[in-house]
């Protein structure tokens, strides 16, 4: 692959990736209300379906996907639903994501709900499939082999997207520091769960 274009593609897709979005604000949510490591389950799952979306739009699938917006309505009905339901048991201080107070943190054990959390976030996003679409084509060199080309702009777009996540997991987890005494608990839980619902909108109307 021409390292120049490589070159070129690492800072293009790290200034769209760390621009406000939905999975970042999603990690800012979670990084206020469980911590960075729990936060880590949502991005495992967020990077899985960043990959998908990536190499669906080299291959072609996004094209198809994009031709039955009916698909994405009927997914993002049911994505934008639940992150609205997590949100809502937030903001009433209530589920397994909401702050209780307690100087211990929150059990660290899998949470495969957070993994769907990421993962549909990702995936039941139109404008990253678009963006996708429009981006990784010229970055692809007809001319040599595209499995070894689509391996390195996925891996720069996973190390890319896991880094911005990180800083803004971290930055909510530093909110949590500052605002997280017993007296303000409610408060972090309501901010914490109006990001979570403006996510869920944000996916269903986007």
């Amino acid at each position: 692959m021409n390292t120049t274009i490589l070159w070129a593609f690492v800072p293009t897709f790290f200034f769209v990736s760390v621009t406000p979005g939905m999975c970042m604000t999603l990690a800012l949510s979670l990084g206020m209300s469980i911590g960075y490591k729990r936060t880590l389950w949502m991005m495992m799952g967020e990077l899985v379906g960043v990959a998908i979306v990536a190499v669906s739009a080299v291959l072609g699938v996004a094209a198809v996907m994009l031709n039955y917006p009916w698909l994405f309505t009927a997914f993002k009905a049911v994505g934008a639903s639940y992150l609205a339901y997590i949100g809502v048991q937030m903001w009433r201080s209530k589920g397994k994501l909401a702050m209780t107070g307690e100087t211990t943190e929150a059990p660290k054990g899998k949470d495969w709900n957070l993994v769907v959390q990421g993962f549909v976030t990702a995936i039941a996003n139109p404008k990253g499939w678009a963006f996708m679409v429009s981006l990784l084509p010229p970055f692809i060199d007809g001319s040599n082999a595209i499995a070894p080309q689509l391996i390195a702009l996925v891996s720069i777009i996973l190390i890319c997207e896991f880094l911005c996540m990180t800083l803004y997991a971290v930055g909510g987890k530093g909110l949590k520091r500052v605002l997280g005494h017993s007296n303000n608990v409610k408060i972090m839980n309501r901010i914490s769960g109006s990001l979570m619902i403006g996510v869920a909108v944000w996916l269903f109307v986007g």
